[in-house]
C-alpha cells in the first residue's frame, strides 16, 4: 500500500519541481549580460538540442503524426519563441513579480475566448473569473502607470501574455504529436524564429564569461529536465490537476524575486496579484476530462 502511495504520489512531484524550476527563471535572466531575445536564442537551441536527443533515444519523431500537425507546430513554436522573447523583456523593464503576474493572463484571455475558440460554454465560474482576473489586472496596471513605472514595460508584458494565449491555442489544436516531441520541435522552430529576429534587431549574442553558468542552467535544468520532468509528471495525472499545480510557477517566481532579487509589491499590487492568481486557478476548477 505504502509503494502504491509512493507511486501516485511521483506524478505530483515530478509535475511540482518542474513548476518550482520554471519559477527560477527570473533569476537566472537577472544574471546573465546579454539581450533578452539573446538569452532566448540560445535557451531555445540548448533546451531543443536536448530535448531531441532524448526524443531519439526514445525511439524517435513520429514522422506522420508531426505532418499532420505540421502548421500548429510551426505556429505553437513561433509563439513559443516570441513568448519568451517578450517575456524576459519585460522582466528588465518591469521586474520580475510584475511581468510574471501579467503573464500569467494568458490563461484567461483563452478562457473568456473559448466559446469562439472551441465551442465551450461560458460558465458562470468561468465569467467570475475573468472578472476577478481583469479586476486584478487593473491594480497591476494601474499602480504601474501611477508609479511612473515603465509603459513599454507594461505593453512588453500584455505581449507575452497574447503570444502565451496564443501558445495555448495552437497547442490544444496539436492532436496527433505526442507532448515531448511537440516541446522539441517547437523549441527547434522557436530557435529558427528568434534566430532571425535577433539577426534583424540585436544580432548573435556575446556572453561574458560570467554568464556562461546561467546560460547553461537555463537551456539544460530550466528547459530540457524541467520539460522532461513536466512531460513525465503530465502523462498521469488529470487535466485540472495539472492546471492547478501548474500556478506554482507563478507562486514560487513570486517567492523567488522577493527573497532573492529583493523585489517588493505595494499594497494595491499584492491584492492585484492574489486576484490574478486566484482569478487564473478559479478558471480551472470545473475543467475535466483527460491528461492535456
Amino acid at each position: 500500500m505504502e509503494e502504491r502511495q509512493k507511486r501516485q504520489g511521483l506524478p505530483y512531484g515530478l509535475l511540482i519541481l518542474a513548476m518550482l524550476i520554471f519559477g527560477t527563471n527570473g533569476l537566472l535572466v537577472s544574471r546573465i549580460s546579454v539581450q533578452s531575445g539573446q538569452i532566448v536564442l540560445l535557451r531555445t537551441l540548448i533546451g531543443g538540442a536536448l530535448l531531441s536527443v532524448i526524443v531519439l533515444l526514445r525511439g524517435g519523431f513520429d514522422r506522420n503524426a508531426i505532418r499532420a500537425d505540421l502548421p500548429m507546430l510551426l505556429l505553437g513554436g513561433t509563439a513559443l519563441g516570441l513568448n519568451w522573447v517578450a517575456l524576459f523583456g519585460a522582466y528588465r523593464l518591469l521586474n520580475v513579480s510584475l511581468a510574471t503576474l501579467i503573464y500569467y493572463i494568458g490563461p484567461i484571455l483563452v478562457l473568456l475566448f473559448s466559446p469562439v475558440l472551441f465551442r465551450e460554454k461560458l460558465t458562470a465560474v468561468k465569467i467570475a473569473a475573468v472578472i476577478v482576473v481583469a479586476v486584478g489586472l487593473v491594480c497591476i496596471s494601474g499602480s504601474i502607470l501611477s508609479g511612473g513605472m515603465n509603459l513599454t514595460g507594461l505593453l512588453t508584458a500584455v505581449a507575452s501574455a497574447l503570444f502565451y494565449a496564443a501558445l495555448i491555442v495552437f497547442n490544444k489544436r496539436i492532436t496527433h504529436t505526442q507532448g515531448l516531441q511537440t516541446a522539441a520541435i517547437e523549441l527547434d522552430i522557436a530557435f529558427a524564429i528568434v534566430l532571425v529576429y535577433c539577426l534583424l534587431t540585436v544580432g548573435l549574442p556575446h556572453p561574458l564569461r560570467s554568464d556562461l553558468p546561467y546560460i547553461a542552467v537555463i537551456g539544460t535544468v530550466n528547459t530540457g529536465l524541467a520539460y522532461l520532468l513536466y512531460f513525465s509528471g503530465l502523462q498521469k495525472l488529470s487535466g485540472q490537476s495539472v492546471a492547478l499545480i501548474s500556478y506554482v510557477d507563478p507562486v514560487s517566481a513570486l517567492l523567488f524575486s522577493a527573497l532573492f532579487l529583493r523585489e517588493s509589491l505595494t499594497p494595491v499590487q499584492m491584492i492585484g496579484a492574489v486576484l490574478i492568481i486566484g482569478g487564473a486557478m478559479l478558471g480551472e476548477l470545473k475543467k475535466r476530462g483527460s491528461v492535456r
